[in-house]
């Protein structure tokens, strides 16, 4: 089945882009510094963060339908990223390599419809057949062991 994952638009974070802590403080953002090659996935380019690399980590609404499903969370974005990642047909390293990964589908009116956690290098699998299923528009993928949102996949 064909899919797209898609991450979050850079354009939605670009005003926090080298702000000072004080300025990010006030918003309710922090700055980090990447301390590993694994543990810091920005939404923005569905890529872990190099060692050394800033990125902001802010709570962000990831599900705005008004239903009892709607949730934010905590993510990570790099202050550096220029381009809003698009994959089509395959999930991108930064899932893969997650210990294990939640695969929550959702109807076109934001209602969960179904969910699946499996180990991250199996969940594509989760991901075609949870796209199968009648009534599913779109998927959310989130880090099982921390619960922060990943990336949405569609029908592509």
């Amino acid at each position: 089945m064909s899919f797209i994952v898609s991450a979050l638009p850079v354009e939605a974070f670009r005003t926090l882009f080298g702000r000072s802590e004080a300025e990010l403080r006030a918003r309710g953002v922090e700055r980090r510094v990447a301390d590993a090659a694994v543990g810091f996935p920005c939404r923005i380019t569905l890529e872990d963060a190099p060692v050394g690399e800033s990125l902001l980590l802010l709570n962000y609404e990831h599900q705005s339908a008004s239903t009892p499903y709607r949730s934010s969370y905590a993510i990570f974005v790099r202050e550096s990223a220029s381009r809003t990642a698009s994959i089509r047909g395959a999930l991108p390293e930064m899932v893969l390599r997650r210990s294990w990964i939640s695969v929550r589908a959702f109807s076109g009116e934001g209602h969960l419809q179904a969910a699946e956690v499996s180990p991250g290098a199996e969940a594509q699998r989760s991901v075609e057949r949870l796209l199968a299923r009648k009534g599913v528009d779109y998927l959310h993928l989130h880090n099982a062991a921390h619960g922060c949102y990943l990336a949405r996949v569609d029908r592509g």
